[in-house]
């Protein structure tokens, strides 16, 4: 059973509200335009459900006109204000919105006021850290304002509005005030005429109506310009035929408002609220709430986790079918810090890991507890797989390879359950906390941090993370590699090591053995997929960088995999055979078609020609780029069913993480199909096996959305199995599993 929190974003249609617009479309299906009984009976109904919003919202004698939504709502009242101000022999000076408004409200200021050609200062009120609007400021600047623009209440955060504060500092202004009433609709009472508000948009979806109905009050007197011209419809406010369907549903949402009984009471939301807060304390220790509790709706709570991101937050619940957003819904997908927790003034770590849980009205103690019990599971998961830096949890041993990627530079976590040993390979400074963490979590001893090569844009946190951990390193060489020892035991495995000068003249690449045979290898920045690192550092060695090349090929051979330093492209490894498909460079050394000298000067001059600056990579001369996009990776649910009865012996990889995975599988395909669990961070270990299958075994991924799942079969394709998919949609279009249950039997 999905468990939906977010609210704020859309909500589920009422069932009264269902029935209502479907009778709609059956019954009272007439163009409300027209004298003949159907329409006249269309009419009556758009007239009863005006007269009860009229009723809900408080709006007297102030015009109510049906429309598609919030947005244009917010574009039709924006347009009228300012369309006055051209007529007015004195204009204003400032064009005035509240810091945290909804993107819709200063895009439409700014869009308006340059089409109008009025050129007026556009300016920001600012909020304070509890987010809400300094009435100072506003006060001393509303007297130069023409338009005012407030919200009720946050959608990211459920901060309410002082609108009784914000009217008194109105006083004598001569600004139109315009308040966005979209989150406060059947939540809190607007008394839209008697607060001197000039225009409130409402969207119906937002309340259990359908998308593509909403309302915009306008008051009595009010300058009004219609945005759509045409048939005259609504009083020729707003042309084009009504929208009947969606007018019916949203009145029987008004009618349930109205009569009472559908929507939860105050002190219920207050009391449910109470119980999530609670329950996401408990499952998360460090939790802070973004906003004080008192000043929000009931229905929002809006959190981050200290060392914990939101995207892992967001993974996290929606592997328990927990449905919540990070800030507002609109903006979700562009993964960047909450603008409205910035205009807080909150700390960067905390915009840029807000996490919104929110719910609608008619929620129920069933919802809450089930909601509550998920957030647990959840929090014991992320416990589980020593990711809370609060709690320490009953750790799973760890096994294997794990890579973590910051701004494109790699850091790789070699980790032994047998002999509770790990090695760091590359170590990165932003790492250092969760690295420690995790060792300590796992009670895993630190056997060796290891750098590739000196870096060029930061000292090696080794020393750092050695005391993180609180052990010492011993006698190690500046590369952080025992000075004593030929070979590095992890467990049954090892490394060694292989001086590879060139990009830099301390590059050494580390190979790992497993059984006496070599596994793969840890090459840093000497060869990157699709590219080759830079040799033009002052400690770097050009003129050996050939002769490395060759060596390199000599000890691993064309097939072994090379795990990177750098991987701006989402590539995860590669090989000397793929990289010279790729780079006539690299190929024109590897087969002695390029001496030592002709080839530093051939990349060097490759370097000047593309201008590279610090730690950017070169494709040099690359014929054809293997990490373009890769035409037929992905495959529909459909296809996928297809291809489990056709090569039952197919190969079904989920890559989420391990506190995603904990938290419940997809649906079996057939006893024939194997499964295997390797979450994205590990795929680099298991693209080895993966390389060892026959050619023609089909091997499919799958996530939560499809893009992890993609990733992994464009790295297998680019190794040269063709046979690699991604499901497409991921999880989210796969028919609803025993997740849940999944879930709950932790």
């Amino acid at each position: 059973m999905e468990i939906y929190l977010d609210a704020n974003a859309t909500t589920p249609v009422l069932p009264a509200a269902r029935d209502a617009a479907l009778a709609a479309m059956a019954e009272d299906f007439g163009n409300p335009s027209s004298i003949h009984s159907t329409g006249l009976k269309a009419r009556a109904l758009m007239d009863g459900v005006r007269a009860r919003a009229r009723r809900v919202l408080g709006a007297g004698q102030g015009r109510l006109l049906f429309l598609s939504g919030a947005t244009e709502g917010i574009q039709t009242a924006v347009l009228s204000a300012l369309s006055a101000l051209r007529e007015l022999p004195v204009r204003p000076e400032l064009l005035l919105y509240g810091a945290t408004e909804h993107k819709a409200v200063p895009e439409a200021i700014k869009h308006w006021n340059a089409l109008l050609g009025l050129n007026l200062t556009v300016m920001a009120i600012p909020v304070g850290r509890d987010g809400r609007h300094d009435l100072g400021w506003l006060k001393a600047h509303a007297p130069r304002a023409g338009l005012v623009c407030t919200m009720a209440a946050n959608n990211e955060t459920g901060v309410i509005s002082d609108l009784d504060g914000i009217s008194q500092a109105l006083a004598g202004s001569p600004a139109r005030w315009m308040v966005d009433g979209v989150q406060a609709l059947g939540k809190l009472p607007l008394l839209l005429e008697e607060r001197r508000i000039d225009y409130a948009p409402f969207s119906g979806h937002k309340l259990y109506a359908p998308k593509g109905i909403g309302l915009l009050y306008v008051r009595d007197g009010a300058p009004f310009t219609p945005l759509l011209a045409g048939g005259g419809q609504e009083g020729a406010l707003r042309s084009g035929t009504e929208n009947m369907s969606g007018i019916a549903a949203l009145g029987a949402v008004l009618a349930a408002l109205e009569a009472g009984g559908t929507f939860r009471d105050a002190a219920t939301l207050d009391a449910y609220r109470d119980r999530l807060a609670a329950a996401l304390q408990q499952a998360f220790p460090g939790l802070l709430f973004n906003a004080p509790p008192e000043l929000c709706l009931p229905t929002t709570l809006n959190f981050a986790v200290p060392g914990i991101s939101a995207k892992l937050l967001l993974d996290l619940f929606d592997a328990a079918e927990l449905r919540v957003s990070g800030g507002s819904a609109c903006s979700a997908a562009k993964a960047q810090p909450s603008y409205v927790l910035e205009a807080m003034g909150l700390p960067t770590w905390q915009t840029a890991s807000s996490v919104r849980m929110s719910f609608g009205p008619v929620a129920d103690d069933a919802f809450i507890d089930e909601a509550c019990a998920r957030i647990r599971v959840c929090g014991e998961s992320l416990r589980d797989s020593c990711l809370d830096p609060s709690a320490p949890g009953q750790a799973l041993p760890a096994d294997g390879l794990t890579r973590f990627v910051v701004d494109g530079a790699c850091c790789y976590l070699l980790a032994d359950a047998a002999s509770q040993r790990a090695v760091v390979i590359d170590p990165l400074p932003e790492l250092t906390e969760r690295l420690a963490q995790w060792l300590r979590c796992q009670r895993y001893a630190l056997a060796a941090v290891l750098d590739t090569h000196s870096h060029g844009d930061h000292a090696s946190s080794a020393a750092d993370l050695w005391a993180a951990v609180q052990q010492v390193p011993g006698d190690v060489d500046p590369l952080g590699w025992p000075r004593s020892a030929d070979r590095l035991a992890i467990g049954a495995s090892h490394l060694t090591r292989l001086a590879i000068p060139g990009h830099t003249q301390d590059s050494t690449a580390y190979l790992l053995h497993d059984a006496g045979q070599l596994r793969l290898a840890f090459v840093g920045d000497t060869v990157m997929p699709g590219a080759l690192g830079r040799s033009d550092f002052e400690q770097s060695a050009p003129l050996q960088y050939a002769a490395s090349l060759a060596r390199l090929r000599e000890v691993v051979g064309l097939r072994t995999l090379l795990l990177p330093g750098h991987d701006y492209d989402d590539r995860f490894a590669t090989t000397l055979a793929v990289e010279c498909d790729a780079q006539p460079l690299l190929a024109d050394v590897l087969a002695g078609r390029l001496d030592a000298v002709s080839f530093a000067a051939a990349k060097a001059e490759l370097e000047r020609d593309l201008g590279l600056t610090a730690y950017q990579t070169i494709a040099c001369g690359a014929r054809v780029d293997a990490g373009c996009a890769l035409a037929g990776s992905e495959m529909a649910l459909a296809d996928l069913q297809a291809l489990a009865v056709q090569h039952p012996g197919l190969l079904l990889v989920d890559v989420r993480e391990p506190y995603e995975q904990r938290l419940g599988q997809a649906p079996e395909l057939g006893a024939q199909v194997r499964r295997q669990a390797v979450a994205l961070s590990g795929l680099p270990d298991a693209l080895v096996q993966w390389q060892a299958l026959p050619a023609g075994t089909p091997i499919v991924f799958f996530c939560r959305s499809g893009n992890r799942s993609a990733q992994a079969a464009r790295a297998l394709r680019r190794l040269g199995h063709a046979e690699a998919w991604s499901l497409r949609g991921g999880l989210a279009l796969w028919p609803r599993a025993t997740v849940a249950d999944a879930a709950l039997a932790i």
